[in-house]
């Protein structure tokens, strides 16, 4: 039996990226996928190709920033499928800038993305999960919430944030048959880093302990166990998917 058949899963930011990684992984193992995406192109497009894998795909276009459209998408998700067993909070933006030169708006717009957008597809989301004695909610947080990074005040507030409302979501939604966890990526070859000079990529390459950059399936694989019944017991953690850059 595949590990989630027949489970449905929302993953937020799943046209490309980190979250297409997951969708095509998720429906692999037998989940109905829901995409969440503000790319309308490539959320049908990835959806398309699940499809014609022999996988089940749909694709909503949803801003998580906006409570009311996130609240709207999920009645839709549990009105055409009939129940959300599992949210992967994966949607997140970077505007990155020194604090002297970042401006309010930067500052705002990633906020209301990968905080924001968390809290939002969580509330809604949570729920339904918890009517049904039953959910996994995988929060995408970063390795740079634990050490800090030069030019992203924003996003290094906004993952740090990621960490501790997991934390919290899991002490509240534990009881009632939801785990809620979080994923820390490090540095992971997405075709947007892969597109950055190679000196670049080899100081990057340098900095990790298992001497690469990850693959966006690695990550995906992380939702995946965390997703899974074999990690039942696992709640409230943030699992670092790093080649070890945190020692």
């Amino acid at each position: 039996m595949k590990r989630l058949e027949n489970k449905v899963a929302i993953i937020t930011g799943g046209a490309d990226g980190l979250g297409k990684a997951g969708a095509n992984l998720f429906a692999k193992e037998g989940a109905t996928v829901i995409i969440w995406d503000m790319n309308e192109a490539k959320g049908n497009e990835t959806a398309s190709e699940i499809v014609s894998n022999g996988g089940k795909a749909s694709f909503f276009k949803v801003n998580t920033a906006i409570f009311e459209e996130v609240e709207n998408a999920t009645k839709r998700a549990v009105e055409e499928f009939g129940k959300v067993d599992i949210l992967i909070n994966n949607a997140g933006i970077t505007r990155d800038a020194s604090l002297k030169k970042m401006t309010p708006e930067q500052w705002q717009q990633v906020i209301d993305v990968n905080l924001t957008g968390v809290f939002n597809c969580a509330k809604c989301v949570s729920g339904y999960m918890v009517e049904k004695g039953y959910g996994r909610i995988i929060n995408t947080s970063s390795v740079v919430a634990l050490y800090g990074n030069f030019g992203q005040t924003n996003y290094v507030a906004t993952k740090a944030g990621v960490i501790g409302m997991t934390k919290t979501m899991a002490r509240e939604l534990g009881r009632k048959g939801v785990t809620v966890n979080a994923v820390a990526p490090g540095f992971i070859a997405t075709e947007m880093v892969k597109k950055m000079p190679e000196d670049v990529l080899k100081v990057m390459e340098a900095k990790v302990p298992v001497g690469r950059l990850g693959m966006p399936e690695e990550i995906a694989s992380a939702y995946l166990f965390l997703a899974s019944d074999e990690a039942a017991y696992i709640n409230g953690t943030t699992l670092s998917v790093d080649g070890g850059i945190t020692i």
